[in-house]
């Protein structure tokens, strides 16, 4: 049997950084083939080298702090390291094109989503006008976007996450590259939604002809994805084989820890709680029997405001009547896609926008009460957001963000304010150093740990944690995981846990209720939501969770 040569091959690829201490390598020999017909899996943390990897095929890397030192990648008979920057431009989305983690960013926000397709229709194929459009509509259509033609002449700020992506696809597509690189294209989805983009890209795939690079961290959607599997770890390639051998005997300890990191959803079948990271104390913490948290009749609106500029827009209730209650030592996952109303009802109970109803925090009704008022109550409750960097100054120190909450509420002067950092740091599994710090100096899982240690400086009673794990690697989410449980377990803290992944919410609630439309449409303890769920909605999150195993895909 004569085999085909590879559509793309890697060749002992090196890459350097630029540092202030001279060059420091980032990929070193990289090597492997990308064969017609596979979709390629490139996994590891963030840090490994992924990235970097996909940006140096497509000729992206930052000149001013990143070169190609040796190796190289061939397409077409082409070494596209040697390439002048016009002759890459031409390769560029002709022949290899990206699909970008977050299409908000790769977006133009002041272009229609109709010009930015014909822009690059017309770049690689020479059409414009008419004919663009009629190829634009075709791929929007392609990728099972409604009404292709209104789409055109839309902006991204009117698209959702879901649908902006599946403009990246289809501008990707639409010059019929050899070979489509997609990183983390999934990330920032919801699980129902992320479903229909892996499996549009498989559709894809087999009716354009195009070869696969996915990058990801998550080991679910490689076994429902890949061929083949590259594992990267510190820019290394340390193991890399067909998809089913990796996971069934993987050689190496870091694969393993991978596989092994990875929430499984029915792992925790038949407990009633998450599982307890801590031994059982002697003295278990003292916990009152009342709700820190409860929440009567709770809702949002927004619109229905206007002004000599704007004109009035029709009211629509983000969040209609939703009631519950979090007791010490407890956890409520709050579960659903985007614009199900999650992340308001986390705001609202927290004071941070108006609403309508009864939030009663810690025996206090917060309804009506001034930020004035409200600043003894926020003692009791804090909140983690999902991005750990937009949520810290980066102009300020680590221990000046964390002491800051103190200082507000006039607590210890300032050597006991620095002993309080230090023993926060300590806490999350910081070195005390770290207060002299930035938070750029830190990964995203350290930057995480760090939001946490401030929200703990008032020693609250409830934390509403919004996608506090969302956008951190499989085994990072899991030490950051294993830390809130700790902090539950030995300070009875109450957690309002906001995720849409279910596998997650599994591991760490007690109590679960999900979301749809702004309602809660079931509601009951883990067991019952996950091992008896009553609605369709919640059923369908279920089945759309990545499975861990491709044994399930190819059977």
């Amino acid at each position: 049997m004569i085999m085909s040569p590879p559509v793309l091959s890697v060749s002992n690829l090196c890459v350097d950084a630029r540092t202030p201490e001279g060059l420091r390598r980032v990929l070193d020999d990289i090597s492997f083939d990308l064969i017609s017909g596979e979709t390629l899996c490139i996994a590891g943390e963030s840090g490994s080298g992924k990235s970097v990897t996909s940006l140096s095929i497509m000729g992206l890397l930052p000149k001013a702090s990143l070169q190609v030192s040796s190796g190289s990648i061939m397409l077409g008979g082409k070494d596209l390291t040697k390439l002048s920057g016009s002759a890459m431009r031409a390769v560029r989305g002709g022949e290899v094109a990206m699909v970008f983690q977050e299409p908000m960013t790769s977006l133009n926000p002041v272009m229609s989503i109709g010009a930015q397709m014909r822009e690059a229709i017309h770049e690689h194929q020479g059409e414009e006008g008419g004919a663009a459009d009629v190829i634009a509509r075709h791929m929007l259509d392609a990728v099972h976007i409604t009404d292709p033609a209104r789409r055109l002449t839309q902006y991204p700020h009117e698209l959702s996450g879901g649908m902006r992506q599946r403009v990246m696809i289809a501008m990707a597509l639409s010059c019929r590259p050899k070979v489509l690189i997609a990183d983390e294209p999934t990330t920032a989805l919801d699980v129902t939604v992320q479903a229909q983009i892996l499996t549009l890209m498989r559709e894809l795939k087999t009716e354009f002809g195009a070869c696969i690079i996915l990058i990801t961290h998550d080991m679910g959607v490689v076994a429902e994805m890949a061929d083949r599997v590259i594992i990267m770890q510190s820019g290394r390639v340390i193991e890399q084989g067909n998809v089913l051998p990796i996971f069934q005997s993987p050689a190496q300890t870091y694969t393993r820890e991978l596989l092994a990191a990875v929430p499984r959803l029915g792992s925790h079948a038949g407990s009633d709680g998450p599982p307890r990271v801590t031994p059982v104390p002697a003295s278990p913490v003292s916990l009152d029997p009342s709700p820190v948290l409860a929440v009567s009749n709770l809702t949002v609106t927004y619109g229905g405001a206007g002004g000599f500029l704007f004109k009035r827009k029709q009211a629509a209730a983000a969040v209609q009547g939703v009631s519950f209650d979090i007791r010490p030592g407890q956890t409520l996952g709050l579960v659903g896609e985007s614009g199900s109303g999650k992340s308001t009802t986390g705001k609202a109970v927290l004071g941070l926008i108006p609403f309508a109803g009864d939030v009663v925090i810690d025996g206090r009704n917060i309804a009506g009460l001034s930020q004035r008022q409200m600043q003894p109550v926020r003692r009791s409750a804090q909140m983690i957001f999902q991005d750990p960097y937009a949520s810290l100054d980066p102009r300020m120190a680590v221990g000046a963000a964390i002491a800051e909450p103190l200082i507000i509420h006039g607590i210890g002067d300032k050597t006991e304010r620095a002993d309080r950092v230090a023993e926060l740091l300590a806490r999350v599994g910081l070195q005390p150093d770290a207060a002299s710090r930035y938070p750029h100096e830190f990964s995203g899982g350290q930057r995480q740990r760090i939001c946490i240690a401030r929200a703990l400086a008032l020693k609250p009673k409830l934390i509403v944690a919004d996608e506090s794990v969302a956008a951190l690697d499989v085994s990072v989410r899991a030490r950051v995981l294993d830390l809130m449980l700790e902090l539950q377990e030995t300070m009875g803290l109450a957690y309002l846990f906001i995720s849409h992944d279910m596998a997650v919410v599994e591991r760490m609630s007690h109590h679960v209720a999900v979301m749809r439309g702004g309602k809660i449409v079931e509601m009951g303890t883990r067991r019952d939501v996950f091992e008896n769920p009553r609605d369709d909605y919640t059923r369908a999150l279920m089945a759309a969770v990545p499975i861990p195993d491709p044994k399930r895909r190819v059977a």
